[in-house]
């Protein structure tokens, strides 16, 4: 069943003063910069994470086609190419992903296939700063902008759009089965006084017999990443996530944060998923082939029941250039773990190679004055 149209907001305004709340990763709240006053987030009764017709979702359905909110915005950053949404009063500045000052005029947020999920933020700003910092620090002959990186000032939060796939599998399977067996052989050897003998020892052989049937799986949450602005390796590396946490989506969430627009189609999301459910099925037809060793032929799958949650992820992320090449960081919101690359500054290793050879030489010029 496809969850009622979150309900449209405008403002969140504060009770207590009228100003804007934002959403709190520490209270886990809204939450009014001016006042301090906090709020539950209002999450409609009997809302829910629910899974959506990847059939339904190919024919453009308009029950899972809408916009972030009614009053997103979204721009697109003429350096990378990525396009954040926002929730006002969030402002566009600098692109979260590539660190270049956004010019553009924000625009209405398009309808796309709509989120269902949310993790909301936990980890705070500060608390992403420090453990960008204890990073940092382990760092040798990283360039200060790297450092600079983990200022507060310079982190961005952001929540980043996945997909997670269902799916029920037949597979079809033939192969070889492999069963050991030993056999005795008889090799020479020879002694420290060159004397000669015949030793038996035992050699294993494989005996291979023909192998066919069927095996199912059944696949929950396969998770896909659903943006090309960050890293994918490095994003997948942030896991694992606590998705049996997932909030139903509401645009309070995103009320002082932003969020980037999936770049990755359904489809493609679900081709790379196909990719990691073959590694399992391709599991599960060596433990049916059974053995002491398995050959597998082939395989045909059939994939059923496909269904699909479009949800957002958090995370803070810092983007700074060096030398003409864009460097990112970003840290699991709900964990705290950092993932990132780092250039090497040459004037730090030069430095460093010209203090080691001043200290040789005026180590040998103590050691020959002391002669």
């Amino acid at each position: 069943m496809t969850p009622a149209t979150p309900p449209k907001f405008q403002r969140f305004p504060c009770s207590g003063c009228g100003a804007d709340l934002v959403y709190d990763p520490a209270s886990e709240m809204m939450k009014c910069p001016s006042c301090g006053r906090t709020e539950p987030v209002n999450i409609p009764a009997g809302a829910h994470v629910a899974e959506e017709s990847f059939e339904a979702a190919l024919r453009n359905d308009p029950s899972v086609v809408e916009k972030l909110s009614e009053t997103a915005l979204q721009v697109t950053c003429s350096g990378c190419g990525g396009t954040i949404e926002f929730q006002p009063p969030q402002v566009a500045g600098a692109c979260p992903f590539c660190a270049a000052q956004i010019v553009a005029q924000p625009v209405g947020a398009e309808a796309r296939i709509a989120p269902r999920g949310v993790l909301p933020f936990h980890t705070t700003k500060q608390q992403a700063s420090g453990s960008i910092k204890t990073w940092v620090s382990t760092r040798w002959f990283a360039p200060s902008a790297l450092a600079k990186l983990a200022s507060q000032d310079t982190l961005r939060g952001i929540y980043i759009p996945f997909w997670t796939y269902d799916a029920d599998t037949l597979s079809d399977y033939s192969g070889s089965r492999g069963e050991h067996y030993y056999v005795t052989e008889y090799v020479t050897e020879t002694d420290d006084q060159g004397n000669s003998r015949q030793v038996a020892q035992q050699v294993q052989r494989t005996a291979w017999y023909p192998a066919s049937g069927r095996v199912s799986n059944q696949f929950d949450d396969v998770l896909i990443t659903a943006t090309k602005a960050v890293n994918r390796d490095r994003l997948n590396d942030l896991q694992p996530w606590d998705l049996p946490q997932l909030k139903p989506y509401e645009p309070a969430y995103l009320s002082g944060f932003e969020a980037q627009r999936y770049q990755v189609p359904l489809d493609q999301g679900f081709t790379e998923a196909k990719e990691i459910m073959k590694r399992d099925i391709e599991r599960s037809v060596a433990r049916a082939i059974g053995g002491d060793e398995q050959r597998i032929d082939g395989i045909q799958t059939r994939y059923m029941n496909i269904t699909f949650k479009h949800i957002l992820l958090p995370v803070w992320i810092g983007a700074y250039r060096f030398q003409g090449r864009v460097f990112q960081v970003v840290v699991n919101a709900r964990t705290g773990e950092v993932k990132g690359e780092r250039p090497y500054s040459g004037a730090k290793i030069f430095l460093l190679v010209a203090a080691i050879i001043i200290f040789i030489v005026i180590i040998a010029s103590l050691s020959h004055g002391g002669r």
